[in-house]
């Protein structure tokens, strides 16, 4: 017989950690027109009329409400630009992100 030592071959998987998502949100206040609301919604998120109608009236009715959610840079992006829209018309539109749970 040999003396000859096997190992046994292992192989290492790295497992790519998908990134934490966040969510953009639509803060409400009582100066900026519905409809420009509504307009925003419609050319920063693709949003259909109808979508964007219901996405608004939630945020009227609650306070506020989550417009989609996508990975941090994608949805930091998408959240000041919407802001800008509205602070380029004089609105106080606002919308924030946070992490999702």
């Amino acid at each position: 017989m040999s003396n000859t030592e096997t190992k046994p071959r292992t192989k290492v998987r790295t497992k790519t950690e998908r990134p934490r998502l966040h969510k953009v949100i639509l803060v409400n206040d009582d100066f900026t027109p519905r409809e420009f609301v509504v307009t925003v919604l419609k050319a920063e998120f693709r949003m259909t009329e109808d979508q964007a109608h219901k996405v608004m009236i939630t945020a009227h009715r609650l306070g506020v409400c989550v417009v989609a959610v996508f990975t941090k840079d994608v949805a930091e992006t998408k959240a000041t630009r919407a802001t800008d829209a509205g602070r380029a018309k004089g609105y106080p539109l606002l919308f924030t992100t946070e992490p999702e749970e």
